[in-house]
């Protein structure tokens, strides 16, 4: 993946057996919500490997140490609607102080092209950290659209995670916003004529809602 410096792929047995489950057309929605929200809550792990911490003092019942707890910037979690609601609640458990703003992204089925439709956010964004949640990086035209967004409201540090990734979205997104990480559960082969991931998963949105 030398050509996609932007790109961090997530390789855990526990996310590849998931993953596997995932895909499978038979896979129930029940489960299919389950699988995503704990793939999503594994990947926050690594996703936020990096964040600062510093020292400070704590009791035990026997003495006092010294602990570490989470500093810097606060965290934020950005789902794209509406596949990306389907992540957040993983990404809660394991940081439940963290807020969650709202972007609404609708696909052009001709053009391909992302339309807004929705956008809210904490407020102060230069002093927050962003994780972008939606399951598929397909064209990358809404993540782009997305991460654009958050930098017009003054975000300055965006990360992306999803669960499926193809090569050209990865690029798009690499030329559109070389500066944000992409992190992703696997990296699919390539996208078809109507810009749908293969092997993909299907429309996560309709398996995760049953609309379809």
């Amino acid at each position: 993946m030398a050509d996609l410096p932007n790109l961090t792929v997530i390789d855990h047995p526990l996310i590849r057996h998931k993953l596997h489950l995932l895909r499978d057309r038979e896979t129930p929605k029940k489960l299919f919500r389950e699988l995503v929200d704990e793939i999503s809550m594994l990947m926050a792990y690594e996703v936020t490997r990096d964040l600062a911490v510093e020292e400070v003092d704590v009791d035990t019942p026997l003495e006092r140490t010294r602990g570490h707890k989470i500093a810097g910037k606060k965290l934020v979690i950005v789902p794209v609607l509406r596949a990306g609601l389907g992540m957040v609640e993983g990404v809660l458990r394991l940081i439940p102080s963290a807020r969650v703003g709202h972007v609404g992204l609708s696909r052009d089925e001709e053009s391909l092209q992302p339309v807004e439709y929705y956008f809210k956010v904490p407020a102060q964004s230069e002093v927050r950290r962003f994780i972008i949640v939606d399951p598929m990086l397909a064209t990358g035209g809404s993540a782009a659209a997305a991460i654009q967004g958050l930098k017009d409201r003054g975000a300055e540090e965006i990360t992306l995670m999803c669960l499926v990734a193809a090569p050209e979205g990865v690029q798009a997104l690499n030329q559109a916003h070389p500066a944000v990480p992409v992190f992703a559960a696997t990296l699919d082969r390539q996208l078809n004529d109507r810009g749908y991931i293969l092997p993909g998963l299907g429309d996560a949105g309709d398996r995760l809602f049953g609309t379809k």
